[in-house]
């Protein structure tokens, strides 16, 4: 599944395109400094090219936006399982994210689209994601389609 849009294009992340994520992830860095509190160093890029060879990772959905041969924009959720309902119903909207320099042009939310799409694929009719508390974050979350908040989000360290 891949969607132009301009000038980007939607696709899903691939193991092939983890060297663009790595650039992605140092490009956020330089564009924002102070947000950013980890190194995407080997380890990282390592664990990255694995997760596609390892089946706890089934249930992942990654998509990127790439712009000229790189990455501007990512978006990474996860079914939900669960016997509470006895089914795969809900997904986890893990991380959205595009470049400072490349926000208000409506890549996040062809992200969103693409993930809504393969969500619905996967036969999940509720996306539940933890929001950003950062304005600009408020402000897309607050725009988005056919969403409303609902609970208050906590993290549990284990």
């Amino acid at each position: 599944m891949k969607k132009m849009n301009k000038t980007f294009m939607i696709k899903p992340l691939e193991k092939t395109d983890v060297p663009l994520v790595i650039g992605f992830e140092l490009e956020l860095r330089r564009q924002e400094p102070d947000t950013y509190f980890w190194e995407p160093d080997e380890s990282y890029k390592a664990q990255l090219e694995q997760s596609f060879d390892d089946e706890r990772f089934n249930n992942a959905m990654s998509f990127i936006a790439v712009r000229d041969g790189k990455v501007i924009g990512r978006i990474d959720a996860s079914v939900i399982s669960s016997r509470s309902d006895a089914a795969c119903a809900s997904a986890y909207l893990d991380w959205i994210c595009v470049l400072k320099s490349e926000r208000h042009f409506g890549v996040a939310r062809e992200l969103l689209n693409a993930l809504r799409a393969e969500c619905k694929e996967r036969g999940v009719s509720v996306l539940i994601a933890l929001t950003a508390s950062n304005d600009e974050a408020q402000r897309f979350y607050k725009s988005v389609e056919n969403a409303s908040m609902h609970d208050t989000g906590i993290w549990i360290d284990i």
